[in-house]
């Protein structure tokens, strides 16, 4: 414990991080539930719960097949999965342990470790249950059938990774002004509630209406996973490359903001709040 930690070459170096990247992942899944098991059957449990309450709403209205006219809850879940893999991730990273934290007393973490090890913690999860879920449905209700199932899973990536850039800007922010942030932040997931469009298909809207929804990156990933989810659907009122242009844009100036952020933050800033 007194000997000071040294990498003799670039192999080492890398080696060294991933090890640490993989166990604050474990200590990530660990930390809210008793187990990692508890921890993805709490995420299941959202995932089913927010199902269930789209397909009665649905029902409510009087809708009881897909619009796109191919399996209805698979219209429901790309859009519950892509939703919720987004705003996991935008919290993980946001929540992620900082310059000030405990642990970076400890020499080798750091903080784009910890948020490395929130953002695939939070990745890891909406994957597997999202896979369980898919798995139970086809078994006992009904046969899931996805047309390019592969590209569907790189949405869910990507969906994440947009996640996350969002998730790094409110972590730069939020030392500066920790309320007005965790407002904002709150806000925001509140109008993806509506704006990500997960309730309708892009391609009906107006175009009076479109303008409403077509500055949300989500709202792209969503409609593009049903251009892959479904046959027999095309998407023409979302881009895929506009949530990539997007997501690199907010990384770049999150990652510049927390840099900035983590040469002026100190304990003290929390002492007059």
């Amino acid at each position: 414990m007194f000997q000071q930690r040294r990498t003799d070459n670039l192999f080492q170096a890398a080696a060294t991080t991933v090890a640490l990247i993989y166990h604050m992942t474990v200590y990530k899944l660990r930390k809210g539930e008793r187990s990692p098991i508890a921890s993805l059957l709490m995420t299941m449990m959202r995932s089913i719960v927010m199902v269930g309450v789209f397909m009665v709403l649905y029902l409510v209205l009087g809708v009881r097949r897909s619009p796109l006219g191919g399996n209805f809850i698979v219209y429901i879940m790309t859009g519950i999965f892509m939703f919720m893999t987004h705003l996991q991730a935008v919290g993980a990273v946001m929540g992620a342990e900082g310059p000030t934290s405990a642990l970076m007393k400890h020499t080798p973490m750091n903080p784009a470790i910890a948020i490395a090890a929130s953002a695939l913690a939070a990745l890891y999860q909406q994957v597997i249950a999202s896979i369980v879920l898919l798995l139970l449905v086809h078994t006992f209700i009904e046969p899931v059938v996805i047309d390019r199932p592969y590209a569907c899973l790189g949405m869910l990536i990507l969906a994440w990774f947009s996640g996350c850039c969002v998730g790094i800007v409110f972590r730069a922010l939020r030392p500066w002004s920790p309320r007005a942030i965790g407002i904002i932040s709150q806000l925001y997931r509140r109008m993806n509630m509506f704006t990500s469009g997960k309730m309708f298909v892009a391609n009906t809207l107006p175009g009076f209406m479109l303008q409403m929804f077509d500055w949300n990156p989500l709202f792209h990933i969503i409609d593009q996973t049903r251009g892959y989810a479904f046959l027999n659907y095309s998407p023409h009122n979302s881009n895929l490359m506009y949530p990539i242009y997007v997501s690199l844009a907010l990384a770049m100036i999150g990652l510049m903001g927390d840099f900035v952020t983590r040469n002026k933050v100190s304990l003290s800033w929390s002492a007059g709040r």
